[in-house]
């Protein structure tokens, strides 16, 4: 059975096509002619006012258009979400391991966003960040479109404070608390990250909470909010989060591909802190995870 609870937008783009029909069909090519007429027939292609579209409707440049991505035998995350707090314009809730928050590839209903938008019956629901689909912590989101610029501007302008947990290998060389600042640049295959020459782009400040041994337990400061930071961060400084498939060298691909529930990543989104745009209120709220050593 296909999983149908995550609605996308599209604008549809400049072309010569008769229908939308047509147009999803080119613009989708992965995605055949007849998959996209049983979703028409289903009333699972929308126009604008919410309404299904006829298989028959008119192109239209920029009209746009909501559709449901659909996965089929998508499998379940055994793995609750837990709402930590909710009111009028915000919810924070702490994600588990392996969890994405958005809908991607074979993600659609098995997502933090899905989960929450029907539990609530919200479809407003938008996150104003996001985690690594790996990390568990805290996520903030936007339940009311007239606020959503006031929060998301939080992190666009650095206003936001982010806390951050890793169980790593011990550093006993390196003196702490100290700033770590990395270029970062794309790297390869295409979902990594690897430091690259020039001008820092990235900055954290890293202290010890808690040794164990050949083990200890750090707080992550991050100032920037780059994709991998944290993961990249520590892996070149030679103490890669443990069980990461990742940093600091990729496993390979048969291992990395299949989720080892007993090996979740050892890093936790712990806390986050701001003065509200509203109200002026200072905020805080921490996580009621835990890392497991």
């Amino acid at each position: 059975m296909p999983a149908t609870n995550a609605r996308s937008t599209l604008h549809l783009p400049q072309g010569d096509w008769s229908t939308v029909l047509d147009c999803l069909c080119d613009h989708f090519p992965t995605i055949d002619r007849a998959t996209w007429r049983d979703r028409f027939a289903r009333g699972r292609v929308l126009g604008v006012d919410g309404q299904p579209l006829a298989v028959t409707h008119a192109y239209q440049v920029g009209l746009r258009i909501h559709y449901f991505r659909e996965v089929p035998n998508e499998q379940p995350i055994p793995f609750n979400e837990r709402v930590l707090y909710l009111d009028e314009h915000l919810l924070v809730a702490d994600k588990p391991h392996f969890l994405p928050v958005m809908p991607a590839g074979s993600y659609v209903n098995e997502t933090l966003l899905a989960r929450l938008s029907k539990r609530l019956g919200n479809p407003d629901l938008v996150p104003i960040h996001r985690i690594d689909r790996l990390t568990a912590g805290l996520v903030l989101f936007s339940t009311n479109p007239a606020s959503r610029g006031a929060y998301q501007a939080l992190f666009r302008e650095r206003r936001i404070d982010k806390h951050y947990e890793a169980i790593c290998p011990a550093l006993p060389e390196l003196t702490f608390p100290r700033v770590e600042r990395l270029h970062m640049v794309d790297g390869e295959p295409f979902f990594l990250m690897r430091k690259g020459d020039g001008v820092p782009n990235s900055e954290t400040r890293i202290e010890v909470l808690e040794r164990r041994g050949e083990l200890w337990r750090y707080a992550l400061y991050p100032v920037t909010g780059r994709k991998h930071q944290l993961r990249l961060q520590m892996a070149t400084l030679g103490a890669g989060i443990c069980n990461d498939p990742f940093y600091p060298e990729l496993i390979e691909r048969a291992r990395r591909d299949r989720d080892d529930y007993a090996r979740p990543l050892k890093l936790l989104a712990r806390g986050l802190a701001f003065d509200d745009p509203l109200s002026g209120a200072p905020r805080q709220f921490e996580s009621q995870l835990s890392l497991d050593w």
